[in-house]
């Protein structure tokens, strides 16, 4: 009757089928805490899928941008020229913001995310009515240089970071390798969406 009758053979194609269903938890309890807009593992949904509780939360949900999220570690990778360690949140406020900060491979342990230093990508991202006014208020401190169509508002502030401001965000990027614009701005690029 195609019944398993030996219980060795019972035991492996309990096992194969254990195999697929192990993975499929693990790739989901790992999708469930990412930023990430990218569909759940087991693949799209289709209307008789969808959750049928308005409290349900769809895997799916992109967190809020942050200084940590608005550019990603392989994006600061791409700024540096080399692979950057993962963020670290500062604890100092930067013109309105808290800093999250990228560092490069030779950047040792345990520098502190509050004093910048070379080879990192420093990135602070302020929300809300108040953006405008750090964007404006660090304005009046450097030798700005507006840089044209990048987001609402942008500038260069002559050496060391862009600020740009975007609605009521304000993105400030500090990449600290030589010939830093070029870098900076690319990153706000990739921010812009996000923020």
């Amino acid at each position: 009757m195609g019944l398993l009758r030996t219980p060795g053979q019972r035991a492996k194609t309990i096992a194969a089928l254990a195999v697929p269903a192990a993975v499929a938890i693990l790739v989901t309890g790992c999708n469930s805490g990412s930023s990430s807009s990218s569909a759940p593992a087991s693949g799209p949904s289709s209307p008789a899928a969808a959750p049928s509780s308005p409290a349900a939360v769809s895997p799916t949900t992109v967190a809020a941008p942050t200084s940590c999220n608005v550019i990603t570690t392989a994006e600061a990778s791409t700024a540096l020229g080399q692979t950057a360690k993962p963020p670290i949140r500062g604890h100092a406020t930067v013109e309105g913001g808290v800093a999250c900060v990228f560092y490069g491979p030779d950047v040792p342990a345990g520098t502190s995310p509050d004093i910048a230093v070379p080879d990192s990508v420093r990135v602070v991202l302020v929300t809300g009515p108040d953006a405008k006014k750090w964007f404006d208020n660090y304005r009046t401190k450097v030798h700005a240089k507006t840089i044209p169509g990048l987001g609402d508002a942008a500038y260069y502030d002559g050496y060391a970071s862009i600020s740009v401001l975007k609605g009521d965000a304000y993105l400030r990027i500090a990449v600290g390798i030589a010939s830093n614009l070029a870098p900076e701005i690319a990153l706000a690029k990739d921010a812009l969406p996000r923020m």
